[in-house]
């Protein structure tokens, strides 16, 4: 029995051994029948660590020791030889993304942030890879989803609305664009507007939700909204 272990760097090296690992981590998601968030808590490793070669983000090989950490893990998964690894990828669906989610409770007017943002807790939703190409460049480990809450943001954003967040964009170039956000101790989503003396006007396209203004050190930006996704 051959079986799927880091190899020497005589072999599968550069591009062929990162689909080797994207391969071995598909195969491990669809015996386990769980996100791989989960597979990573059950193995002790971060998600990150599963995350990167899944998306084809990583740059470097599955370690040895993350590798014998899956295998106690899972150690009657097949994929631990090759041919049943390869059985297994088989029947993985192969242009879907993995996009953590931010547990902020996210109001589109107030709702309070009362919960850190923990890779390791994150829920996750599948995303087809090219719809996500069309929207933006940014790897997928920079982009977060997350569900709006309130009417605030009506009729551009609905209660229940997924919304798709970019960490990777420029906080610096608000231009009314729709940005997730911390202010006052309070999580939302708002178009922000930055004004002549350095303030940043902040505004909800409800017209009946009045504008606020923050100041220096006020307001913290997590990311920007940059698709909503909702039943019609």
């Amino acid at each position: 029995m051959q079986l799927y272990l880091q190899p020497p760097l005589c072999y599968l090296t550069g591009m062929e051994g990162l689909e080797q690992d994207r391969e071995l981590v598909l195969a491990l998601k669809n015996y386990a029948g769980t996100d791989l968030a989960a597979i990573a808590r059950k193995a002790g490793i971060a998600p990150s660590t599963l995350q990167r070669p899944a998306n084809g983000s990583a740059d470097t090989r599955l370690s040895q020791r993350t590798i014998e950490k899956l295998r106690a893990a899972f150690p009657k998964f097949p994929g631990w030889t090759r041919a049943g690894a390869a059985a297994l990828v088989s029947r993985v669906e192969p242009d879907m993304v993995e996009i953590a989610s931010i547990d902020l409770n996210f109001g589109l007017g107030p709702a309070f942030m009362d919960s850190e943002i923990l890779e390791h807790q994150a829920d996750t939703l599948l995303f087809p890879r090219d719809w996500l190409r069309s929207i933006t460049r940014s790897p997928p480990e920079q982009l977060y989803w997350a569900k709006g809450l309130g009417n605030s943001m009506e009729p551009t954003i609905g209660d229940g609305d997924v919304i798709l967040i970019d960490r990777s964009a420029e906080g610096s170039k608000f231009g009314d664009l729709y940005w997730a956000i911390a202010f006052g101790q309070t999580g939302m989503v708002k178009r922000l507007r930055p004004m002549p003396d350095g303030s940043i006007k902040i505004l909800s396209d409800n017209p009946a939700v009045p504008p606020e203004v923050a100041h220096d050190g006020e307001l913290h930006v997590f990311g920007r909204v940059i698709a909503v996704v909702r039943r019609i």
